[in-house]
């Protein structure tokens, strides 16, 4: 079986979350796949949307399609299984809005799939909306990867930590109060920020670890404590929570605010605290910097939870339900 996949950057996380990552696991079992990145010229789209009839199936990342587009894809694919994990039927300025172009994009792209695939249960809430055939894949990771020797410092500091992009690093600065207030109630903690940007405290030492895929795992593992702050609207609802489980496999407790994937994630698994307002996030933060026998049983439990996210499980199912669509007629 040949799989045509169409992603409007190949390079983001999202890809190298979603599918790149199940690449071999697709391959052994039987599914080939070639990648293309999504072209910005509209006779290079015809060019690629015309290579759709070479094979079984596409599989379009995220990238939700205009008129021309949709046209042409449906018109020489065979089927198109379409997978996202992020709310792109929002736009992140204007999340309570659906009449913005972000919906229209998203409704003519889901309806014209064969197969959706979205990674958490809201958005696959919002995909039934336009299409019956809607599965759930979260997004995962490859568990192995986040176990490494890295030793946590013996130098009596308990490490927050939080990891993310520069577009997110802004649901952290809005703790900035609580992250200012825990400094001034405790010398021997500090705030680790794995990104490519940073910002400074008042109160509170901050390691600036700029991301790279070879050194986020000992970044984690040697720090203490995850965070999770996220804000609570229809845009951000649609977060798959993967720092969660970043910070799961990686042997950490995580405090979180309660907002979608992120309460489910803590609540089933036992690993972690979740946080509404400033108050909760300090008396949370507080507990667990206080209790070193707490933060590892509630490590222990989210080691043991993540393994259901591990990209072996995931990558069977996704095979599963690509064999299910394309082999229909």
């Amino acid at each position: 079986m040949r799989l045509l996949v169409i992603s409007n950057n190949p390079l983001r996380p999202s890809f190298r979350q979603r599918v790149e990552m199940f690449g071999d696991l697709l391959r052994a079992d039987g599914i080939e796949t070639e990648v293309h990145k999504l072209p910005e010229g509209y006779i290079q789209r015809r060019n690629l949307f015309g290579r759709a009839a070479e094979f079984d199936a596409v599989l379009l990342h995220k990238k939700c399609l205009n008129l021309f587009d949709a046209y042409c894809l449906r018109k020489k694919a065979r089927k198109i299984i379409y997978d996202f994990d992020d709310a792109v039927m929002y736009k992140a300025s204007r999340p309570e809005s659906e009449h913005t172009s972000h919906m229209r994009l998203f409704s003519r792209t889901v309806r014209l799939a064969d197969c959706v695939i979205a990674g958490n249960e809201y958005l696959a809430a919002q995909a039934r909306r336009f299409s019956s055939n809607v599965h759930i894949i979260p997004t995962g990771l490859a568990v192995d990867d986040y176990k490494t020797n890295a030793v946590k410092p013996n130098d009596g500091k308990v490490r927050l930590v939080w990891i993310g992009s520069t577009a997110t690093l802004r649901y952290l600065e809005q703790l900035r109060p609580v992250l200012e207030e825990v400094g001034r109630r405790f010398d021997h903690v500090v705030l680790r920020i794995i990104c490519d940007s940073f910002f400074t405290l008042e109160n509170m030492p901050v390691e600036e670890c700029r991301w790279s895929l070879e050194t986020q795992a000992a970044d984690l593992a040697t720090s203490n404590i995850g965070l999770a702050p996220l804000p609570d609207n229809r845009f951000t609802r649609g977060k798959c929570a993967y720092k969660i489980l970043q910070y799961m496999a990686a042997g950490l407790p995580t405090i979180a605010s309660p907002v979608e994937a992120n309460r489910q994630y803590i609540e089933d698994s036992g690993a972690g605290l979740l946080a509404e307002n400033a108050d909760q996030w300090l008396e949370n933060i507080d507990m667990l910097v206080s209790d070193a026998r707490l933060r590892n049983k509630m490590a222990e439990a989210g080691a043991e939870f993540v393994k259901q996210f591990d990209r072996s499980v995931l990558g069977a199912k996704l095979s599963s339900i690509i064999k299910a669509y394309v082999g229909t007629d």
